[in-house]
């Protein structure tokens, strides 16, 4: 490794740094990367609520993840029909995937009347795979900038990429198997563990997945550190890298598993809307929104995206409604395992079924679409193209 860093080392210009931000270095750091502060304040929220305000934790959970979900989670869900399915271009390339989008609120909604705990298990790891994507899909873009527009025909190379994914793919994960071997994961009022099988729930799991982050960690250090020497280093690219790696390995030794991972959600969103704003934005300007999009290019006037924010707030109606309606019958339709007899878990079980049917049915098809957008690589060139 040390001989093939230091001829790559010979072989790589140095770089201007402030042409590697993908908008500008405020917009980078205020969107991408030091939002990483709104991280703790769920979690904040619920300990506040919990031992301040005296109110019961289950209450207090569900206030913090009722809050994100319409603050900026729920947004963030919706912006990406912004994208898809209301832009007749998108729709039109890829008509299949709207068509089979139908089949996610049927899975969801069978799941979370029969059997949450394993709706609960796929979601987690879903989503955990999902912010991991998007988290790879942010440093592609970077790698993309510096290939194409700042060091042109001098490409990443496939060994950096590499060590860069295998860090953040395995970020996430030893303190959750540390969790799953010790036979408890629990997500709220659900513990996992109960679907997980129990061949995971043993100490090699855990001893795997730290020895793998471990290997990644050490050979990112050591890239790092050659890429600095080497003055090729991308310090935007590297900070990204560094802030999702030690937030995403902290998550999940929090107790609370639930508000923890919702504070992890909450920066995701925030960077979700901005990129996806930033090239509806391009789009317009450069593109034929008016014609592909036209309800979109209508809330996207003007020089902020706050009209595409309404839209993306207004759009959460349905998943509103969803929510009452579920909220409202499940109680008729309560699997054997719920003690009908108990208030309390009565309320708490309605609650979970109503809050996911209503966020899962519609979050999942973000994700399912999000697999095809976060191959778009190419989606902010007329932004590299005019910045530069």
């Amino acid at each position: 490794m040390s001989v093939a860093a230091a001829s790559l080392q010979q072989q790589q210009p140095r770089v201007n740094q402030s042409s590697l931000w993908l908008r500008n270095r405020n917009w980078d750091l205020m969107f991408i990367t030091m939002s990483v502060i709104l991280v703790p304040l769920p979690y904040f929220v619920y300990l506040l609520l919990n031992n301040v305000g005296g109110i019961d934790k289950d209450v207090a959970r569900n206030i913090v993840n009722g809050f994100v979900a319409i603050a900026i989670g729920g947004p963030h869900m919706m912006s990406t029909f912004l994208r898809t399915g209301f832009d007749k271009e998108f729709s039109s390339r890829y008509p299949m995937l709207i068509r089979s989008s139908i089949i996610i609120p049927i899975v969801v909604i069978s799941l979370a009347f029969l059997n949450l705990n394993l709706l609960l298990t796929i979601f987690f790891f879903w989503a955990a795979m999902h912010v991991l994507h998007q988290v790879t899909y942010i440093v592609e873009l970077y790698n993309h900038k510096e290939h194409k527009f700042v060091r042109k025909g001098s490409a990443v190379s496939m060994q950096a990429r590499i060590i860069d994914y295998a860090v953040i793919l395995t970020c996430l994960f030893p303190f959750a198997a540390l969790k799953i071997s010790s036979g408890s994961f629990d997500i709220g009022t659900n513990d996992l563990a109960r679907v997980i099988p129990e061949f995971f729930q043993q100490t090699w799991f855990f001893l795997l997945m730290s020895g793998l982050f471990s290997i990644a960690l050490v050979a990112f250090i050591f890239k790092t550190a050659q890429e600095y020497r080497g003055g090729y280093l991308n310090v935007p690219k590297t900070i990204f890298i560094v802030l999702t790696v030690a937030v995403a390995f902290t998550i999940p030794s929090l107790d609370n598993l639930d508000t923890a991972f919702q504070g992890l959600n909450t920066w995701h969103s925030f960077q979700y809307l901005a990129i996806t704003f930033y090239i509806i934005k391009i789009r317009q300007q450069y593109g034929n929104l008016e014609k592909t999009a036209p309800l979109v290019a209508r809330f996207s006037r003007g020089k902020d995206s706050r009209g595409l924010f309404v839209l993306s707030t207004i759009m959460l109606v349905g998943s509103i409604g969803v929510f009452a309606v579920t909220y409202a019958l499940a109680h008729l339709v309560t699997p054997g395992i719920i003690d009908v007899t108990n208030p309390s878990a009565l309320a708490n079980w309605r609650f979970d079924v109503a809050y996911y049917t209503a966020i899962l049915s519609f979050l999942w098809i973000h994700y399912y679409h999000d697999h095809f957008l976060f191959t778009n690589f190419e989606a902010l060139d007329e932004g590299f193209a005019n910045n530069l």
